[in-house]
């Protein structure tokens, strides 16, 4: 249905935004039941919260922004943030996370806020929970928890809802705890000797056991769902790698505009929001370059800091998008507080995916985005420190021409020279090198086709049985990509 002023029809990524737009939480609406302790066994509730962190490293800047970023989680999870605190210590408490005297004033602050529930800005054991839920007499969560909250709102696909749901058993199943005397165990006190009494004696199975039968069957079935999903994924992408055609994975932390520059890059009509993790599925789409050369863009999933282990594991085969990349574009936030830090934390994530994959590290370029936002002092300094990058801002359409050059540059820099003898059946072979590479001489002889050219890598697979000597297999300036921006 058109809207009223509007000259075209939406987009894909307007729609669902506007989808995601109207299913909001209702503050003040609870069906929280009296004894807050059996938190795993009941959907989050996240509406009045307040923030805890424990500083143990790093500058009070890097702690405040990490208690910033746990604050734009809570707000995308739909919750309202009414205070934060944060404790400086040499290590987190291993009771209650953070020590019987802070956990008590965070029991202050809850009372005098009137929050129902406390996120904490780390991972906590099940132990610390049980302790710190004592204390405080409302709801608590960890930071894993939340982001697997706002994965689970944001998935749309069949995969991405897999994939969410997997993350989410793994993380419940060593937290499952008991709901009352319901679920204690059925023995009594003599339970491992001879027996409990009359009606107690037997093995029996507690509630908590069933539910850990039960959600270890259902993980069992997820993942078998996953592989298959995985097989539909790898056939799609041998597709596009037999093609010839270039592919570029856009990566970068969440909410840097991945999505906002693969628009401006292919006019793909992505969902754009500005929230951490709008975009959970990969997009691919395929776009000609200012030189004629067609390229295979994808959008993937943006990461954090502390990015739950469960997720990557999760998501390892839509991660696997990046491995079998050609060129990374890894997207930076300009106006975040910690560029440096954004970029750390994903390569860190990168590094893991494609050392479990045991895939050659993609080349990567770095993209600067939202400069427009960002102060001409500060910019000046983020280009001294990252003097390699591109100067992006995809909401204005600043420097994508530019980026467009680089992205030709840099892609025909990955090129591999070949040389081959082609028979004149293969015609098609012959119309591909001239579509995706630059043919350097061509000579027609007796046995077919001697041509001399630069060529995608997949392309240059396809050619290797007519490769004859005086043909490269490496191309120019492949390696490891350095601090600044591109392989050398």
């Amino acid at each position: 249905m058109r809207r009223s002023g509007w000259t075209a029809d939406p987009t894909v990524g307007e729609m669902q935004l506007d989808e995601r737009s109207s299913l909001r939480r209702v503050a003040g609406l609870s069906t929280e039941l009296t004894d807050i302790t059996e938190v795993e066994y009941r959907q989050l509730r996240l509406e009045r919260v307040v923030l805890v962190g424990v500083w143990t490293t790093g500058t009070a800047t890097q702690a405040e922004a990490s208690m910033a970023e746990l604050a734009a989680l809570a707000e995308t999870a739909g919750s309202e943030v009414l205070e934060g605190l944060i404790q400086r210590r040499d290590k987190p408490d291993p009771a209650t996370y953070i020590g019987s005297g802070k956990a008590d004033e965070l029991r202050a602050v809850v009372l005098e806020t009137g929050a129902d529930t406390v996120i904490c800005d780390g991972e906590l054991t099940p132990a610390q929970l049980t302790a710190l839920e004592k204390v405080v007499k409302v709801k608590v969560i960890d930071r894993t928890a939340l982001i697997l909250d706002i994965f689970a709102q944001h998935a749309t696909s069949s995969e991405g809802k897999a994939q969410v749901s997997l993350a989410q058993m793994e993380y419940m199943l060593p937290r499952l705890r008991g709901w009352g005397e319901s679920m204690s165990r059925q023995a009594g006190g003599r339970a491992g000797g001879n027996g409990g009494g009359v009606g107690l004696r037997g093995p029996g199975e507690t509630k908590i056991e069933t539910d850990r039968r039960r959600i270890r069957e259902r993980m069992a079935k997820l993942r078998r769902e996953i592989r298959e999903m995985k097989t539909a994924r790898d056939t799609k992408r041998a597709r596009r790698t037999s093609s010839g055609i270039p592919s570029v994975a856009i990566v970068g932390y969440t909410n840097a505009g991945k999505s906002s520059l693969m628009n401006a890059l292919t006019g793909a009509g992505l969902l754009v929001q500005d929230a951490l993790f709008a975009t959970l599925d990969p997009t691919t789409r395929r776009a000609e370059l200012d030189d004629g050369r067609e390229v295979v863009f994808t959008d993937t999933v943006g990461f954090v800091r502390h990015l739950p282990t469960q997720l990557v594991e999760a998501f390892r085969s839509t991660l696997e998008e990046v491995t079998g990349a050609d060129l990374l574009l890894h997207v930076v936030d300009g106006s975040d507080s910690l560029p440096a830090e954004q970029i750390k934390a994903v390569r860190e994530v990168i590094t893991d995916v494609i050392k479990q994959s045991g895939s050659p590290a993609p080349a990567e370029l770095l993209v600067v985005n939202k400069i427009d936002a960002v102060d001409p002092v500060e910019l000046t300094r983020l280009r001294a420190m990252l003097p390699d990058a591109s100067y992006v801002s995809a909401h204005k359409g600043t420097g994508i021409t530019e980026l467009r050059e680089r992205l030709a540059e840099v892609l025909g820099g990955l090129d591999v020279e070949i040389s081959v003898l082609l028979p004149y059946t293969r015609g098609d072979l012959l119309a591909r090198i001239h579509a995706d590479g630059r043919i350097t001489t061509s000579e027609h002889e007796e046995g077919g086709t001697r041509v001399r050219a630069r060529v995608p890598h997949a392309l240059a697979a396809a050619l290797s049985p007519f490769a004859h000597a005086g043909g490269s297999s490496e191309p120019d300036g492949a390696g490891s990509p350095d601090a600044d921006g591109v392989a050398h």
